[in-house]
């Protein structure tokens, strides 16, 4: 008897449990339906997001493709006429202004992509190449805050030159220390000290040229790198 009234007290507690259960999910059955149906509708926006962006990031590869294949296009001598079926350009600003038109486009269309970003950075060095450094400093500028660091270190060390050529020796100065500070696995560290030495040496400072160079033989004992710079530093009078 004791044993089936434990028996019956245990289905009644179940039973208990069971009826409150049921009676929380009547009583709440329309808040969960909709944080079930805000569930679903997330889980359904995240992957339309996804293959959106998927998309997205196939037709700017494809895009930036095409536009590299102009920006490689061979310039045929003058007074050559086109060959058809033989794509050329008259000079290495008509190619530039060429590939600059299609990085525009794929930056403008596509603008969250990481192939757009790419994009920028050809943009700006072309418009470097056409003397517009303006359009080179703004479009470098954005790159070179984008999260992937060796494309911003790319676009940091093309600033550094956009500045040289427009005059702006203090803040080429000063970008090509940050690139020495922190290089990167596309712009190393010995590449940016060549390229400021240059820079000193076009400012008529050849002690602090000569300073760099001689840091690079230090921190690159025995090798080629080391012997450029000293031939270099041995140059300097």
């Amino acid at each position: 008897m004791r044993a089936e009234t434990r028996h019956s007290l245990k289905q009644d507690k179940f039973s208990q449990a069971t009826m409150g259960a049921a009676d929380w999910t009547v009583q709440h059955r329309s808040p969960l339906i909709w944080v079930i149906g805000l569930a679903v509708a997330v889980l359904a926006i995240g992957g339309g997001v996804w293959y959106y962006i998927s998309q997205q990031d196939e037709k700017a590869s494809l895009a930036l493709s095409q536009a590299l294949r102009t920006a490689e296009t061979p310039i045929r001598p003058a007074n050559m006429p086109a060959q058809p079926g033989f794509p050329s350009f008259t000079s290495s600003n008509e190619r530039d202004t060429a590939a600059s038109k299609q990085y525009q486009e794929i930056v403008d269309k596509y603008s969250h992509t990481r192939s757009a970003d790419v994009a920028r950075y050809l943009l700006g060095v072309s418009a470097a190449n056409l003397g517009n450094f303006a359009a080179a400093e703004k479009n470098l500028g954005e790159v070179a805050g984008v999260y992937n660091k060796d494309l911003s270190s790319l676009a940091k060390f093309a600033l550094g030159s956009v500045y040289t050529k427009d005059k702006k020796d203090a803040q080429a100065i000063e970008i090509y220390k940050q690139l020495m500070d922190k290089p990167t696995n596309a712009v190393s560290k010995v590449s940016v000290q060549f390229e400021l030495a240059n820079l000193y040496m076009s400012k008529q400072q050849p002690l602090e040229a000569k300073r760099i160079y001689e840091q690079i033989q230090k921190e690159n004992p025995a090798t080629e790198t080391a012997a450029l710079a000293q031939s270099k530093a041995a140059a300097i009078k």
